[in-house]
């Protein structure tokens, strides 16, 4: 059983290597999500735990008028089991108790399994960055707006 509880500063040190093995070259340092953690009045983060182990775990940024999904990420022995699906619900609903009507994120455009899950929660592709991820990869903007 998985449960999904709020991202605390003793989680870091045990995500980092699902950080690494995620999105290496562009993986967020410990300063970053110490850095995250501290700004509690716009920032929402949760991890997943499975017997007690961080499995994923995904942050919000909640900005005047709108939020933005910072991070989303799924341990690949937990992949393929909804988890991302779930996550990414405590997000949206974090957003909705925040009264934001409008949520974005970034995503490889090359990542076909985060284009599905964010498509079967409303997302549609309002922008691209070109070249914004190593190796020259575009990034699509997507946006819920409810």
């Amino acid at each position: 059983m998985v449960s999904v509880e709020r991202m605390r500063w003793w989680h870091v040190a045990e995500l980092l290597p699902i950080e690494r093995e995620l999105f290496t070259p562009e993986s967020w340092s410990e300063r970053l999500f110490w850095s995250e953690l501290g700004q509690l009045d716009t920032r929402h983060y949760v991890v997943a735990l499975a017997a007690g182990a961080v499995v994923g775990y995904a942050g919000l940024c909640d900005y005047p008028d709108e939020a933005w999904v910072q991070t989303i990420a799924v341990a690949p022995v937990a992949q393929g089991t909804g988890l991302g699906s779930r996550l990414l619900q405590e997000l949206l609903a974090e957003a909705d108790r925040r009264r934001q009507r409008v949520v974005s994120l970034e995503v490889r455009a090359d990542n076909l399994p985060a284009h599905r899950l964010y498509e079967r929660h409303g997302f549609t592709r309002t922008g691209v960055r070109r070249g914004y991820y190593p190796g020259g990869v575009d990034a699509w903007v997507l946006t819920r707006r409810s």
